[in-house]
């Protein structure tokens, strides 16, 4: 019996026609921007990006300054005043300017500090188990069951002038709870992997299977918790403003609809004293989100290839994959026609 070249070029790997190369420059280099490519994830980083430019020059570009006032009162929007003036007569889009930095600052501090402590406490328990674990379980139920914002209350009323940064280590250090049960959950079920054992067993220290063996893995949930604490730092920062903890005359968008609310601009019809800043709000909780799930798709395979998958049948018709659905291609030349009968018997 002889076989013939095509067969031979299947059984052997990496010889013949059909065998392609591992990775070609420009495959990796397609790879290594994959996570870019994707349209949410980028989409995401350049509004990202934009608040974080904001948030460094916003105050200097700002056209005038936050606190001047002028004798424009509850002016609407136009070419001199972008997003109109408040009842002293002061320029929204200057404040919203000046606002982004303590937003931003608050945002992603807090949401460093979390992660971080999630990352350290959730994996260590995870993988090192016994009474490790069990001291850190512990130690993550107290600080679950802490309230965040009454502590913030609490804290920025007690201490003088308390400024941003004080705001954004209350949020980090009361919010990493979560983030790290739900990282020992998954650390425990990674820890028996086959890959992380052959690791073990190679002599591989424990630093190095959990920076290179378990993390990558872990990646799509740490993103998770860091864009879900930023998020909620972002909301108590603004929360506190709104009801008048934190200092008013430190300009932040809770503070905008502090004054806005204060002022009655909703009875006054002056909707352009806290729509820009609402907006704001929500711009940012959708880029932070995008970036979210681009990591998800980049992370997940799965992800990243549903929806798009299409074959050929063998008539030439082209068939898209769908999510929770599995093709069924019927031959339209050798299916069976199926006659329909109504109560009288007549065929339709």
């Amino acid at each position: 019996m002889t076989a013939t070249p095509s067969s031979i070029e299947q059984v052997i790997p990496g010889q013949g026609a059909m065998a392609q190369p591992s990775a070609t420059p420009t495959k990796a280099k397609r790879r290594r921007f994959r996570f870019i490519a994707n349209g949410k994830a980028a989409t995401g980083l350049v509004m990202l990006g934009i608040y974080v430019l904001f948030a460094i020059i916003g105050p200097w570009v700002a056209p005038f300054d936050p606190d001047e006032r002028t004798p424009e009162v509850l002016a609407p929007p136009s070419a001199q005043h972008w997003f109109g003036t408040s009842h002293l007569g002061q320029d929204i889009f200057s404040q919203i300017l000046a606002g982004t930095r303590g937003v931003m600052v608050v945002g992603i501090t807090a949401g460093v500090i979390a992660t971080v402590l999630s990352v350290l406490i959730g994996v260590t328990a995870g993988y090192l188990g016994g009474a490790a674990d069990e001291s850190l379980s512990a130690l993550s139920n107290v600080f679950l069951v802490i309230p965040a914002l009454p502590l913030i209350i609490i804290v920025t009323a007690a201490v003088t002038n308390a400024g941003d940064l004080i705001v954004a280590l209350v949020i980090g250090l009361t919010s990493w709870a979560w983030g790290a049960r739900v990282l020992r959950a998954q650390t425990l079920s990674l820890r028996r992997r086959d890959y992380v054992e052959a690791a073990r067993a190679s002599g591989e220290k424990t630093w190095r299977i959990v920076l290179f063996e378990i993390l990558p893995n872990l990646t799509a949930i740490i993103a998770s918790g860091f864009v879900g604490t930023v998020i909620f730092a972002v909301m108590s920062e603004i929360t506190l403003a709104f009801i008048g903890i934190s200092s008013v005359s430190s300009w932040n968008w809770g503070t905008i609809l502090f004054w806005a609310q204060s002022q009655q601009a909703l009875a006054q019809g002056a909707w352009w004293w806290f729509v820009p800043a609402g907006l704001a709000i929500a711009l940012l909780g959708t880029a932070l989100s995008l970036v979210n799930f681009g990591i998800d798709e980049f992370v997940s395979p799965r992800l990243r290839s549903s929806g798009t998958g299409r074959f050929r049948t063998v008539t030439g018709e082209r068939v898209k994959m769908k999510v929770g659905f599995t093709p069924v291609v019927r031959d339209r030349e050798t299916a069976p026609e199926i006659t329909i009968k109504d109560a009288e018997g007549v065929a339709r």
